[in-house]
């Protein structure tokens, strides 16, 4: 069983990663979590790893004191982030922490060659170009965690992916599918934070709500598995059963089933090639007599159409809408703006001057900061 650093411990993602770990005794190496010390502190006592990061720094000393009778290193800041991602005892960090935090630690467990199961969408949105770039280089495979990637990974097993004509992201519509703009104008965090099928971060769950995961996600298959930004399509499936499809060259269309639990695709993640049994229940059909199929409204929901037009721009455009959409929900989250707001920054952000070839880390966080700015300058 390969050893593990889990970036993202506490959160949504990172809980479920530890049912698995615990499930089929997989060790753990390292941990790390942004602030939830008291949590942390749990996870440390019971899978003991030898090193644990806790990322806020003010949080710092009071978890080395909580750890202080047990033979564990406490490290913190993006540099002990850092530390945990590229730790000498992993063979696999599942890096599960949300926002462009994440885009250092991926490329520092890359460059230690280490295996990546990734649930930071930020990594290959913002530095898609730079990390699959340097996982080449470095012979690094990276297994996506999201239900909708893996869903098109497995779909790809066993076939050559020179012969798919385009791969199709499934998305649930969220809460408000089927709504127009005129009907969202008063929607407050509460309804938002209400995803009719997944249990996730509130970051995602309002990214859901405005299809801007949809978004993230194309940009994300783009680089996962080489595709154009034309060879993505999006369809609404409310039910989350389809978790996303493939179709090849011969128009046979490939799709990958089950219920919505975010623990199948971990599980394949931390345990590919091979399928062990998973602690959630199977599939049962007469569960689901209809599964239901639309098309996306980009009309009502901006973000989507801004992400399908970063992508096809190239270069830091990405970068710049997910920087917008970050400081965005925070604003929504903390009531300072509307729902409907949340894409029409997203928008504008396009209308910032960025790069369109090849770009740095460095060029990447001064993207997501002019981006942040801007949307931060709206309140004024």
């Amino acid at each position: 069983m390969k050893r593990l650093s889990l970036l993202g411990s506490t959160g949504s993602i990172g809980t479920q990663t530890l049912e698995v770990a615990r499930a089929h005794h997989m060790p753990v190496a390292a941990l790390a979590a942004r602030r939830n010390i008291a949590l942390l502190e749990q996870q440390a006592r019971e899978f003991r790893p030898s090193l644990v990061c806790v990322y806020d720094h003010e949080f710092y000393p009071a978890l080395a004191e909580r750890l202080r009778d047990l033979p564990i290193r406490v490290v913190t800041g993006e540099k002990g982030l850092c530390e945990a991602a590229a730790f000498p005892d992993a063979d696999i960090v599942l890096n599960a922490v949300v926002g462009m935090i994440g885009l250092r630690p991926t490329l520092a467990a890359i460059e230690a060659k280490k295996e990546l199961a990734l649930a930071n969408k930020e990594t290959l949105v913002a530095g898609g170009q730079l990390v699959m770039q340097k996982a080449k280089e470095n012979g690094v495979p990276i297994y996506p965690v999201d239900s909708e990637h893996s869903a098109i990974f497995q779909c790809l097993q066993g076939n050559d992916g020179r012969q798919v004509k385009k791969v199709i992201l499934t998305a649930s519509g969220g809460p408000f599918y089927g709504k127009k703009a005129s009907e969202l104008t008063d929607i407050t965090p509460e309804q938002a934070l209400h995803h009719p099928n997944w249990s996730m971060g509130a970051k995602v769950t309002i990214d859901s709500a405005t299809l801007m995961n949809k978004g993230l996600e194309l940009i994300e298959a783009v680089w996962l598995f080489g595709k154009k930004p034309q060879e993505v399509e999006i369809v609404v499936h409310p039910q989350s059963v389809i978790h996303s499809m493939v179709e090849y060259q011969d128009c046979a269309v490939i799709a990958q089933l089950g219920v919505p639990d975010m623990k199948i695709p971990i599980q394949y993640a931390l345990t590919y090639p091979n399928r062990l049994s998973c602690p959630t229940k199977p599939l049962s059909f007469a569960d689901y007599p209809q599964l239901t199929f639309g098309k996306p409204d980009t009309e009502t929901f901006l973000c989507l159409a801004a992400c399908r037009e970063a992508i096809e721009r190239g270069g830091l455009y990405p970068a710049l809408v997910n920087g917008a959409n970050e400081a965005a929900v925070s604003l929504f989250l903390d009531g300072k703006i509307s729902f409907l707001q949340i894409g029409k920054l997203v928008c504008g952000a396009l209308e910032l001057p960025a790069k369109t070839g090849e770009y740095t880390v460095d060029e990447v966080y001064e993207a997501d900061r002019r981006a942040k700015e801007y949307v931060y300058a709206s309140l004024n």
